[in-house]
């Protein structure tokens, strides 16, 4: 995960933790309501930052998926030049030895 992600990810964690602290002190209700409200809240934000971390995974495999399909077409293209360089420089020296 780079740094943005890591950031992203902390920030929702700290936003959800302040929150149910800011609803706890704020919210006078019986001690079963709220945990109630707690376990929903944290289940809540469980599903989404899973979802999150399988958004982020999609993305480092498709980034991963690019770089790779990238790396390939530059080695295939210096491949390439490399036989033709080589073909022109035999071309070359047969021009050489016949003269």
């Amino acid at each position: 995960m780079d740094n943005s992600g890591k950031g992203f990810a902390l920030g929702l964690i700290t936003g959800a933790v302040v929150g149910s602290v800011v609803a706890l002190l704020y919210a006078p209700d019986s001690g079963s309501n709220t945990r109630g409200k707690i376990s929903y809240q944290v289940s809540n934000y469980a599903d989404e930052l899973n979802k999150l971390i399988r958004q982020l995974k999609n993305e480092k495999e498709k980034i991963s998926s690019d770089a790779k399909q990238k790396g390939d077409d530059v080695v295939s293209d210096a491949k390439k030049r490399a036989d033709d360089l080589i073909k022109e420089a035999e071309a070359l020296l047969e021009n050489i030895e016949k003269k």
